[in-house]
């Protein structure tokens, strides 16, 4: 059983119920590429300092797998994409699918593990039909993660454990403070690991400047108004920070990347009805046969929004709301849910 080992309680408490249960546990840390300090700025902290820690506490053999290189192109790149293409990308989508349930499980399988454990508040379990892997929610429904999982498929999850899926994080601090697990009060992870101060603006002004160029802010009916200071810096809903004087309030209604343009407009102008989702996995390993009836989520805060899904050709689908939202941004993750189970998801094109 290898159990990844972020340096948080968590993934601690994880490995540590797993030993506990009779598990022969190994504790992996993926060494991953992070955004290096500037000229003359003090050496980042090694985070793989607390996860050692935890496993010589527990006891158990420790590795450390070295990810820098695909991390790089598989996640950190993409999401610098993604923001020169006016989105709004979410980094955790591309890691869970291409670095921690990809390169990381191989790595464990490759070393002689059967399962890989992480840290995460979801659960899987077998469908009725006793063959198909099913991915749900987690109990604990403010840490519930298996917005950030929809990509993973029947061989990952067959590979899978999560035992905090069934937990709250209240339960996970006490347990771990009663057990005097070193990292009780570890700061919680953040969702920009690789961006050591999370302020993704000045990330993007080191590594993709053309993403923060200024531009025109333009209404509904194209005429200018104002001026932005790159598109990076807005996203669709927000409303501070766009310094126009206006009768009404005025919202970022979308992204023109093409013209390098912010559109905006009253909040009766903001939301629609539908998307369209690309890149579309579907957890069974296979579409369904036509439309079926949903709760999708448009982030990971978000609350499922009924809907009906409609696969289409080429790994996407429809999604029709049975009410406007306001907060649809191209780049984040729309994910179908039919109660606690998980369907699928894909990314918010347009």
């Amino acid at each position: 059983m290898a159990v990844a080992l972020s340096g948080g309680v968590d993934s601690a408490v994880t490995a540590m119920l797993l030993a506990e249960q009779g598990y022969e546990v190994i504790g992996v840390h993926m060494h991953l590429w992070r955004e290096p300090p500037e000229e003359g700025a003090l050496p980042l902290p090694d985070p793989a300092v607390n996860a050692r820690r935890v496993a010589r506490a527990l006891d158990i053999p420790f590795y450390v797998v070295d990810l820098v290189r695909p991390f790089k192109r598989l996640v950190v790149d993409p999401f610098i994409a993604g923001y020169r293409a006016g989105r709004t990308p979410n980094p955790c989508l591309f890691c869970n699918r291409r670095i921690k349930y990809g390169a990381l499980l191989r790595w464990a399988i490759a070393h002689g593990a059967r399962w890989l454990a992480t840290g995460h508040y979801a659960r899987v379990r077998l469908a009725p039909d006793g063959r198909t892997w099913q991915l749900l929610r987690g109990v604990d429904r403010r840490k519930d993660q298996s917005y950030v999982l929809y990509a993973l498929g029947q061989e990952e999850l067959a590979r899978v454990m999560w035992p905090l899926g069934e937990k709250s994080k209240d339960w996970v601090r006490r347990v771990a403070a009663e057990r005097g697990l070193p990292v009780t009060h570890a700061v919680e992870s953040q969702d920009l690991c690789f961006i050591p101060d999370n302020d993704y603006r000045r990330f993007l002004r080191r590594y993709a400047p053309q993403a923060l160029v200024p531009g025109p802010i333009l209404d509904s009916s194209g005429r200018e108004i104002g001026r932005h200071k790159g598109l990076a810096g807005y996203t669709v809903g927000q409303r501070r920070g766009l310094g126009i004087a206006a009768p009404e309030a005025l919202y970022v209604l979308r992204l023109d990347p093409s013209r390098n343009a912010l559109i905006v407009g009253p909040r009766r102008e903001l939301g629609r009805d539908r998307l369209i989702a690309e890149d579309v996995h579907w957890v069974s390993g296979r579409p369904p046969d036509g439309p079926v009836s949903a709760g999708v989520k448009i982030r990971y805060r978000a609350p499922p929004a009924p809907a009906v899904v409609v696969p289409m050709p080429g790994a996407r689908a429809e999604v029709r709301f049975a009410r406007p939202l306001r907060d649809i941004t191209p780049g984040q993750g729309a994910v179908f849910y039919d109660g606690e189970v998980v369907l699928g998801g894909g990314i918010i094109g347009g």
